[in-house]
């Protein structure tokens, strides 16, 4: 059996579940955003992530001549859709705080003819007024954030009456990792979401944009964003990981080994398998 066909993640030595955060903002050089811009691109290929991104947008239902806001826009594919969902007299802004990624969406809007511009921000600290955006999308920011209470709340603000949110993020409780010792597994697991600065993000989501005064939709989104085969061969992540877990003290060095072992004979068998879930909430502004 060979293993699954799909995209192979970035080889790179800072690769880890942080490097997104605000704090990593601006480490390494050209290579670095490189490997970020690969990396989106192949989270994009994903079906899970199509899935997931086309619930969000029907739930938002963009208008012509509507303000929309992409906060952690990422390489814009996103707001490059809605800024073609609110033409020929809407708004479309992409707050993006790396500027590497900012550069490369911009490049890519013009590119492809899209309205959509991208500017510095940061989802605790948006640079809009009260009230001025109709529609606003968050993907996969507040797993890296260490006070999501605070972006809730900057969401809701600058939401308009009868403005719609989407906030997407992953739950890292919800891995599933095979093959490997079970106990090696979790242990390995619990190491990795202490690296993390919200590493439950998903679940907390609901509440939060409650706490933030947002009407929140009954029907949650949610998919399983799997990880093929050989992307765990292509990607030395997992070494990574388990290198981490080792020097914390979580696992031992014949530990990490062992799960090591069993995880690349399974990919390289094409048996392995790694998920992780995403979910999708919308929040409402009363009217």
């Amino acid at each position: 059996m060979t293993p699954q066909s799909g995209p192979t993640l970035p080889e790179e030595p800072g690769a880890a579940p942080n490097m997104f955060t605000r704090e990593r903002i601006g480490e390494g050089d050209a290579a670095r955003v490189a490997t970020l811009v690969a990396l989106l691109d192949a989270q994009e290929q994903q079906p899970a992530v199509r899935r997931l991104r086309a619930w969000a947008f029907a739930a938002l239902a963009p208008e012509p001549g509507e303000s929309v806001v992409d906060v952690g826009a990422g390489l814009g594919t996103e707001l490059r859709r809605l800024a073609e969902a609110v033409a020929p007299n809407g708004r479309a802004v992409g707050v993006e705080p790396n500027p590497g990624l900012r550069e490369e969406a911009s490049r890519r809007a013009a590119l492809l003819g899209s309205a959509a511009t991208f500017i510095d921000g940061d989802a605790a600290d948006l640079p809009f007024a009260d009230g001025a955006v109709h529609v606003l999308r968050c993907e996969r920011v507040f797993q890296h954030l260490a006070d999501p209470q605070a972006a809730a709340h900057e969401l809701a603000r600058v939401l308009a009456p009868g403005g719609r949110a989407a906030v997407l993020d992953s739950d890292w409780g919800t891995v599933i990792s095979h093959p490997g010792d079970p106990d090696l597994v979790r242990r390995y697991a619990e190491a990795n979401w202490r690296r993390m600065p919200n590493p439950f993000a998903a679940r907390h989501l609901p509440n939060q944009l409650r706490a933030a005064g947002l009407l929140v939709d009954h029907d949650i989104g949610s998919a399983a964003l799997i990880m093929p085969p050989r992307a765990l061969l292509g990607s030395g992540v997992v070494h990574r990981n388990a290198d981490a877990a080792v020097q914390e003290g979580a696992l031992t060095r014949e530990e990490a080994d062992r799960l090591l072992a069993d995880v690349m004979a399974a990919a390289r068998a094409g048996t392995a398998f790694f998920s992780v879930t995403m979910f999708g909430v919308i929040g409402r502004k009363a009217g």
